[in-house]
């Protein structure tokens, strides 16, 4: 259950300056990966990204400026540890509509959780492909792509049933010892009827 202390929710109007940080595409990357392998030092993030550690070392401490990472324990004295403050980044969609550079970042975050829908396609076949994952787990592993007419109202129910329901699943779920990490991405776009002439 993602809690209040581990949701950051962005103002537009108070969090500019960070918006604009996190459109940064290793930083948001960084972000994502400190959220899911957990704590470590811009020398290990360089060999997993494949940049230098100076690189990372500078966009971590802008993600540090703006609250998203900050020191973690560390394992010895001698390289900083970085962890994620919050394991959530969330929004308003209609407080994000009232300038370029908010709609901008919104347009930024929707095409980089597809990037990582892709890569962890990706992980996730190679994972089951080289025995890292059980057969147990080939079953309720899958993408689906639904096209339901619903109102307004419909669609943020299905917002509000879906957290619900997975937030009851992941606090039942939290000390077993057969639980891994599952990707779960949810999109839910409406889109507009094609008028005359219009191509698919």
């Amino acid at each position: 259950m993602v809690s209040d202390e581990q949701r950051r929710v962005l103002d537009p109007e108070h969090d500019a300056a960070a918006l604009k940080a996190l459109t940064h595409p290793l930083r948001i990357r960084l972000l994502g990966l400190l959220r899911q392998d957990g704590p470590a030092t811009a020398s290990e993030l360089a060999v997993t990204t494949g940049e230098s550690s100076a690189s990372t070392s500078y966009h971590l401490r802008v993600l540090a400026k703006y609250d998203f990472v900050a020191e973690a324990a560390h394992r010895d004295g001698r390289e900083r540890r970085w962890q994620a403050v919050h394991s959530v980044t969330s929004w308003n969609n209609t407080a994000m509509t009232g300038s370029p550079e908010s709609r901008a970042f919104v347009n930024f975050s929707r095409r980089r959780q597809i990037e990582h829908l892709e890569a962890s396609v990706d992980r996730h076949e190679a994972d089951i492909a080289e025995g890292r994952l059980g057969e147990e787990w080939l079953e309720p592993s899958g993408l689906v792509d639904l096209m339901p007419r619903l109102t307004p109202e419909a669609a943020g129910e299905l917002w509000e049933v879906f957290h619900r329901t997975l937030d009851e699943l992941a606090t039942r779920d939290e000390g077993d010892p057969r639980a891994e990490q599952v990707v779960v991405v949810v999109a839910a776009l409406p889109l507009a009827a094609r008028g005359d002439g219009e191509t698919p």
